[in-house]
């Protein structure tokens, strides 16, 4: 297993400049970057300057883009045809965008709400979204989220049938099953076929309700994590989503938790 295969979220810098987080994540020894999808870090409808600048700060930090954590296909659903033309064309400028920039995939989502009974409505849209980004070497990946369809693991995979595309899967994030009450193991093994794409945070249940915590201080077995995605081919990277400055500052925390992954990826090997 090649153990560069690790990079880490810009999300917790979202309120500062993209460049800044990169910055950090190179200090922090990470060299792949899982971009933020939203302004500061990564605009709905990047303009060329604006892609230029990212790709030159990519290049000035020495960190690639390996992820964008946009959010395409919220109004799939919509009844309204123009706003599903909308959303359908952010959707292939940010594919197009993911393209140019090197990143194997983007995060997409299914759709607005918990009603499983959005899939029918938002598959064939998903089917034509993937259909496009095969075409382009690109990957969309669902993160498994309270609050949306892809927080259940029957319904997600569902779609994911329904849609049929090795190209169009599931983002799969351990921790936030476990916060929604899902075991992520199970979950694993639902949906084994159609992961694309992994976020690595930690965090466990308490009486008082859910604590993320610094990584290996919760609940989540990220040594089995690993060595379950490896058992199965995953071929993508290992997204670090440090999401406790509250604890710890990033640009001090997040290096301790590549020395750790880093640890893990070795022994799991």
């Amino acid at each position: 297993m090649n153990i560069e295969r690790i990079s880490a979220c810009t999300y917790p810098m979202r309120e500062k400049p993209y460049d800044y987080a990169l910055r950090v994540l190179a200090d922090s020894g990470v060299y792949r970057a899982d971009l933020w999808g939203r302004e500061p870090h990564f605009p709905e409808l990047p303009t060329d300057d604006q892609l230029t600048a990212i790709e030159a700060a990519s290049t000035a930090t020495g960190v690639a883009i390996a992820n964008i954590g946009s959010y395409p296909g919220r109004d799939f659903i919509s009844d309204d045809e123009a706003a599903r033309d909308a959303e359908m064309q952010r959707m292939r400028v940010t594919i197009d965008a993911a393209r140019r920039l090197g990143a194997r995939s983007i995060r997409v989502m299914p759709g607005q709400g918990d009603d499983p009974a959005i899939v029918d409505r938002i598959a064939p849209l998903m089917a034509e979204s993937a259909a496009y980004a095969e075409e382009r070497g690109v990957y969309l990946g669902m993160e498994n989220h309270r609050g949306s369809i892809a927080g259940d693991p029957a319904t997600i995979l569902r779609l994911c049938e329904t849609v049929g595309s090795s190209h169009f899967g599931v983002l799969y994030e351990p921790c936030n099953l476990w916060h929604a009450g899902v075991d992520y193991r199970e979950d694993f093994a639902l949906l084994s076929d159609w992961i694309i794409h992994v976020h690595i945070k930690d965090g466990r249940r308490t009486p008082d309700g859910f604590e993320r915590v610094h990584l290996g201080e919760g609940d989540i077995d990220a040594q089995w994590v690993v060595e379950a995605l490896e058992a199965i081919g995953y071929a993508g990277d290992y997204a670090l989503e440090y999401e406790i400055p509250d604890i710890e500052p990033v640009e001090a925390g997040l290096r301790r938790w590549v020395s750790l992954f880093r640890g893990i990826q070795t022994a799991a090997h």
